[in-house]
Formats: C-alpha cells, sequence, structure tokens
C-alpha cells in the first residue's frame, strides 16, 4: 500500500486526511503547532497576540470566528479546479461533514438579500448573497476535535508539535518528508504521495521549498488594510441580511479594489503575532457578546516586474506598522484619519465606540500604510456608508494593519499537482489556492481524491 503524508493540519490537510483514511490509506498527517484542546488552553493564559490563534490543528481559522462560506467562488475559485457542478457537490460534502460533527444545519439566503443587492448596485457597490453559517470561535474547536477522533478511528496517523523541514525528491517524483518533532529529533517518513497544506503560517516554508526544488511558481496579490470597528446598530441592518456581508468597492480616484471581509457581529478585535509583525483580525462567539461589529476593509494590491513578491511587500508594511506601534497595532478615530490627527487614548475615549480591543497604541495609521492605500479605505468607506448608514462615522474605530497575503501559487496541474515534481500535491490557503475554511478544505479532497484515483487505477 502506498504511504501518504499531508503537512499541515488545517482544514485542506485535515479534509484530505479525512478522505484517504476513510478510504482505507495508509496516511499521515504532520502538524507543527499545538492540538486543538492545547491551543485553547494556551490561548486562555496568552495575550491576544499569542501565536496560537493562527498556528495548529485545526488551522488559523479554528479560534477566528468560523465562518463557512458556501460558495464556489468566494473565499478562491473552485471552478478554476473543477466544473462547476462538482466544485458545490464539494462543497456540499465539506458541509454535511462539518454539519455531523456539530456545526449549525441552516445555511439559508435571506429574502431580503436581493433588495441589499440592487441598492448596492444603485450606489456603485457590488453586494454578493451567498448562503452562510457562523460556528463561532468558541465551538468550532470542539467541531475540529470530533472531526480528527473520527479520522484517527479510520487509523490516521496524527503527529502533533512535528515540523516537515524537507520533502525529498527522486528522478522527478517525491520520495519523503524530513521532519523534526517537538524534542528537536530529526528523520524521514518515506512517502509516495505528499499534500503540502502548510497553512498561511507556512506559505514562506512552501516558498523556499519552491525555491529550492526549482518548482515554478507566482505571488498572489495582496489584500492589506484595516479592521473597522462601529456598533452594532450601524451594521445590523445588514448583518441580519448575512451575517458576513461581502460588499466590494471600486475606489474613483486610484480605480482600486476594496472589500469588506469577515463581518463579526457583537464580535471582538483581536492581535495576531506573526513574530516579526503583528496584524489584527476579528471573531465572534455564540456565548459571549460585544456591542460592536467589526469587519475588514482590504485594499488589493497586485505588483508587476521587478517588484513581484506581493508578500515582502505585505510584510514590509505590517513590520513598519508595528515598529511605529511600539509592537502592538495602531489604532485611530476615522476621524483623527481624515483630519490629518494621531489619535490617543484621550480622544478615543470622547468616541461612543468602545474598543475591545485594548492592547493596542493610539496613533496615526497614516504613518505606517501607504498614501495610495488610506486614501483608497477613506473614499471607500465613504461609499460604503451610502448603503451602511454611519459606518463613516468619525469616532468608527480603524485598527491596523490587517493583512490577507494571497501565498505563492506553485506551477499546478487542476488536480493541484506540482507540475515539475509527481505526486507532490499542494492544498489551502498557505498554497494560495483558497482563502477560507470551506474552500480549503474543498482544495485538500481534490488532491486526495486525485490520489484515490491513482491508487485504483495502479
Amino acid at each position: 500500500m502506498s504511504k501518504i503524508v499531508i503537512i499541515g493540519g488545517g482544514p485542506a490537510g485535515m479534509f484530505a486526511a479525512y478522505e484517504l483514511s476513510k478510504n482505507g490509506q495508509e496516511v499521515t498527517l504532520i502538524e507543527s503547532g499545538l492540538d486543538v484542546e492545547d491551543r485553547r488552553k494556551a490561548i486562555a493564559k496568552e495575550d491576544s497576540a499569542g501565536p496560537h490563534y493562527i498556528s495548529g490543528m485545526g488551522g488559523s481559522g479554528t479560534f477566528s470566528d468560523g465562518k463557512m462560506n458556501l460558495h464556489p467562488q468566494i473565499g478562491g475559485d473552485l471552478t478554476e479546479f473543477a466544473p462547476r457542478s462538482e466544485a458545490e457537490s464539494l462543497i456540499l460534502y465539506v458541509d454535511r461533514i462539518f454539519t455531523a460533527h456539530g456545526a449549525p444545519k441552516e445555511a439559508e439566503i435571506s429574502p431580503d438579500a436581493r433588495k441589499l443587492e440592487i441598492r448596492a448596485m444603485r450606489e456603485g457597490l457590488k453586494y454578493i448573497p451567498i448562503r452562510q453559517k457562523h460556528v463561532g470561535s468558541d465551538l468550532l474547536p470542539d467541531v475540529v476535535s470530533s472531526i480528527r477522533k473520527e479520522m484517527e478511528s479510520f487509523g490516521l496517523k496524527v503527529l502533533i508539535g512535528t515540523s516537515a523541514t524537507d520533502i525529498t525528491v527522486e528522478k522527478g517524483r517525491v520520495s519523503g518528508v524530513k521532519i523534526r518533532d517537538k524534542k528537536g529529533k530529526e528523520s524521514t517518513l518515506p512517502a509516495d504521495y505528499v499534500i503540502a497544506a502548510p497553512g498561511r503560517a507556512g506559505s514562506q516554508w512552501l516558498l523556499d521549498l519552491a525555491k529550492e526544488k526549482g518548482i515554478g511558481f507566482r505571488y498572489g496579490p495582496l489584500d492589506i488594510g484595516v479592521r473597522v470597528e462601529v456598533p452594532n446598530e450601524v451594521m445590523e441592518e445588514v448583518t441580519k441580511i448575512s451575517w458576513d456581508p461581502k460588499f466590494h468597492v471600486r475606489t474613483k480616484r486610484y480605480d482600486d479594489f476594496v472589500r469588506t471581509f469577515c463581518t463579526n457581529p457583537s464580535g471582538f478585535v483581536i492581535t495576531e503575532n506573526y513574530g516579526k509583525f503583528v496584524s489584527v483580525n476579528g471573531h465572534s462567539m455564540k456565548n459571549k457578546y460585544s456591542n460592536n461589529t467589526n469587519f475588514a476593509f482590504l485594499v488589493r494590491i497586485s505588483l508587476t516586474h521587478p517588484v513581484e513578491n506581493t508578500t515582502q511587500y505585505g510584510r514590509s508594511i505590517c513590520m513598519l506598522a508595528t515598529t511605529i506601534g511600539g509592537g502592538k497595532a495602531i489604532l485611530q478615530r476615522l476621524g483623527d484619519l481624515k483630519a490629518g490627527h494621531r489619535s490617543t487614548w484621550e480622544r478615543i475615549e470622547k468616541s461612543y465606540v468602545e474598543p475591545t480591543n485594548k492592547d493596542v497604541t493610539p496613533g496615526d495609521i497614516a504613518m505606517a500604510l501607504p498614501a495610495r492605500i488610506v486614501g483608497d479605505l477613506v473614499e471607500g468607506l465613504d461609499m460604503l456608508a451610502k448603503v451602511v448608514p454611519g459606518v463613516n462615522d468619525q469616532s468608527t474605530l480603524l485598527y491596523a494593519p490587517e493583512a490577507k497575503f494571497k501565498s505563492i501559487r506553485l506551477e499546478i496541474t487542476k488536480k493541484l499537482e506540482a507540475a515539475q515534481v509527481k505526486n507532490l500535491f499542494t492544498a489551502g490557503d498557505g498554497a494560495g489556492v483558497s482563502g477560507g475554511i470551506i474552500p480549503a478544505a474543498a482544495t485538500g479532497l481534490i488532491a486526495a481524491k486525485e490520489i484515490l484515483r491513482r491508487e485504483k487505477d495502479a
């Protein structure tokens, strides 16, 4: 029987492992971070910028709200790898597994969604109605743990606290994965197939691997901006229609694409620690509420020759923002940003919006983000206010930086196999083929199903 090694325990790695182990394959899944319950305990003890929010079993989304967008072209484009009908079937399959392990069953589009779509059109914006589920960052870890237990009942072997240091290749075909366990011991797992699903935290590792192995790749675009926080009352008209409303804006001055992302009604803003810099994010829970709604407001940036590395560009912006914030994220009132004032705690306390994340530095976002991005954000919020009145009030809070790195994409086939290395597959956000829990899981299934097909034909 062939040996299969999966790198990464996020949704892509988990669902690939689920499908392969359920069908009797010999699968080993390695995850460099902590297990789910250990992550939960560590997060409870550390500050909001602790590393366990983004790394560990279940992936970065496990403690980041648990949104599930059931659309083949939200969070990536699955129709790039499968016909739309097949992509939709993959989403339904992923959804059934999540539901069987405790995720909500209902995921309907509100009858008022069409009215909101028309209203947005009239104001020069685009609203995308989609079926969604909200699990909650307090409940999703239990769902992940339940799925893992079922996988292990299929015979899956999981190695926690184990890092992939290299992938060995012989005669153009993958042959193994070099690993280092939590005690520092190094060894090699033989492998006939490898699925590299390293997640966002492992995207740099994948880039270094591609360069070393001579695998072609390209850089994806960068989404960078701020986390916006307003009173629930400002957003409730649209969040009652859609928990995570998707608005797309095209700014007039620069003709740039700006979008809302990851809306969290009654949610909380958190800080994520990436080692050399911090970034903000947001989440909401099923059993704990705030008085505020937060969402990401992001500008899409693509670069061309001679500087194409959007990841490096985004990291440099985040490092500058972290430097200006004294190692913390920056918080600023929108009114102060427009007036060219640095925010202070005194100014922020005059607002009627109380920040849910106070482990930040009041400051001036214009000192950290490029002027073009700041201009896009201000203009974009003014445009969004035509559909969501009050979102551009001077008391609106902005946290920076928030960055969504579209990881490098290897040269891959439609089955997600590396063009230059036989039987090496990539999947998930860290491989640049998805941007969310559901699409990441679906890409893991695409790779797994291709392996099962080859094993059947062997």
